[in-house]
């Protein structure tokens, strides 16, 4: 397992160009406030369907909860894009032993009431068009190396141009809270839930 590295100077500055790169790149970038505890970490569980998943994740974060952010990625991409692991980056192996490393070293996270921790519970890239999000069975592991004193976050993102020439970026939050030894099944149900309520807020815009 690869961890995140700290060094100040090159986190802000990717922080300043993250936030630059999408008001260039996006028409808007937007979200809804949901309750959250500010005295507890936070799980973020998201849809994958795009690159830039993981660095909306972080400009929400930014912009809103302002935790210590983290996000679990695959090791090829830990090593091929070298400033993630200064954004709170680390690294897991699929298939390997390493990976139940990896799993309660996040699990850790949790019990820091400053950190966030995103998670990808899909493993990897889908259409932003599907009708459920699956969950890898890591994710139960993760939860089970922690004290549990999280709050889940979910996050639901589409993707639509209407009008504007550049793409429109619409997140949908929901904090959840799970019972203290609940089942993956649960979880992945609550999420989709989540999921397919936004969807079907995304689809009843009109402009």
């Amino acid at each position: 397992m690869l961890e995140p590295r700290r060094n100040k100077i090159i986190f802000q500055f990717f922080s300043w160009y993250i936030n630059r790169i999408i008001k260039s790149d996006f028409e808007e970038l937007k979200f809804n406030k949901t309750e959250y505890d500010t005295e507890r970490s936070i799980l973020l569980l998201a849809n994958h369907c795009s690159w830039w998943d993981g660095f909306l994740m972080f400009q929400i974060n930014r912009l809103y909860f302002k935790k210590k952010f983290h996000v679990m990625i695959t090791e090829e991409n830990y090593r091929k894009v070298w400033f993630l692991k200064y954004l709170g980056s680390f690294s897991v192996k699929k298939n390997s032993r390493s990976a139940i490393e990896t799993l309660e070293y996040a699990g850790n996270l949790l019990n820091d009431p400053e950190n966030l921790v995103l998670i990808f519970p899909q493993g990897k890239l889908y259409s932003g068009h599907v009708d459920e999000v699956q969950f890898q069975k890591g994710l139960i592991n993760l939860i089970n190396s922690s004290t549990r004193k999280f709050q889940y976050i979910f996050a639901a993102s589409f993707v639509d141009y209407f009008e504007h020439r550049k793409p429109v970026m619409t997140c949908y939050l929901q904090d959840w809270e799970g019972a203290e030894f609940t089942s993956l099944q649960l979880i992945k149900s609550a999420y989709n839930k989540h999921y397919e309520s936004s969807r079907h807020k995304q689809c009843a815009i009109q402009v």
